[in-house]
């Protein structure tokens, strides 16, 4: 199955809301969904259930669809958890916790796209919030990290692709966008042959960034959670006492690793669309600087 992350233990959440809502929703998949699928991946000379796999009330509503959206919901109450009542004079922990992550994250964005892309520091803090805690639930019990799924990466790569390419038409205008694609300017003969071939293979790299933001995050989680999953049924019940507890360093620091790595990555994007705005003044002082000067000079 081409969507499903991992063989795993369905979590109790997953059993239960499937029990309760899975009927009606695999209805609606058998009468809606499924035949669309099957028109498409009959191009292909395959179906849904080959790539998806069997439609069952069971499976309707899948894991990651529902690990996902609890840890949007999870996210928004720790940042409420964490915020508590602000004060200057007597910050408590989860204050200082909360700002201590509010600086690391606009250093990074000062620090690759500039004092101007300060601006984009609620989206690129969404990210890193959602990714974060994404990441971490698979440490907990009854949870699993929703990007070990490869649908749900896939599905934050494409957001960050969409924003900076919305980045860059909004600031730029299309033409412009699409033109940086083409390199450096060159010699009228050399622009003809080379130019083109810079700006496929720019045009190339730039469609794969979703996929390869979303499989390297995809990758590293779900060979964590094999990991995991391997060890700790080698001998049981005596792996399963002892070794997770080990596990569980590696799990969180590569949590936090694959966060910043989506973080960082998607600010260099923005970076490359987003330019400081012109400072007219500067530049009119400057012109009236440099009349000053050649008067002088021709004085």
């Amino acid at each position: 199955m081409f969507f499903l992350a991992a063989e795993h233990p369905t979590p109790l959440i997953v059993q239960f809301i499937n029990h309760y809502f899975g009927k009606p929703v695999h209805e609606f998949q058998m009468a809606y969904t499924k035949p669309v699928w099957d028109k498409f991946f009959a191009l292909f000379g395959t179906d849904a259930e080959a790539m998806f796999g069997m439609y069952t009330p069971e499976n309707a509503i899948p894991w990651y669809t529902i690990m996902f959206t609890i840890a949007c919901i999870v996210s928004v109450i720790v940042i409420g958890l964490l915020k508590g009542k602000l004060s200057e004079e007597d910050p408590h922990p989860g204050q200082m916790t909360l700002e201590s992550g509010f600086l690391a994250i606009k250093d990074l964005v000062v620090s690759v796209i500039g004092e101007h892309g300060f601006k984009y520091f609620p989206v690129i803090a969404t990210f890193a919030v959602l990714v974060l805690i994404s990441n971490l639930m698979g440490t907990f019990p009854l949870f699993m990290s929703p990007t070990a799924s490869v649908s749900v990466t896939f599905a934050l790569g494409i957001a960050s692709f969409v924003y900076y390419n919305y980045v860059g038409i909004s600031e730029n205008g299309l033409m412009k966008h699409l033109g940086h694609l083409s390199g450096p300017k060159l010699p009228l003969l050399m622009a003809i042959f080379i130019t083109p071939l810079i700006f496929s293979i720019e045009l190339f790299s730039n469609m794969i960034r979703p996929i390869t933001l979303g499989v390297r995050l995809f990758a590293n989680l779900y060979a964590d959670e094999q990991i995991y999953f391997s060890i700790s049924n080698l001998f049981p019940p005596y792996t399963q006492i002892l070794v997770p507890a080990g596990l569980l360093v590696l799990a969180v620091f590569v949590s936090f690793v694959q966060t910043l790595v989506f973080t960082l990555l998607s600010s260099i994007y923005i970076s490359e669309v987003s330019h400081p705005p012109h400072d007219d003044h500067h530049d009119e002082d400057h012109a009236a600087d440099h009349g000053d000067a050649a008067a002088a000079a021709h004085a």
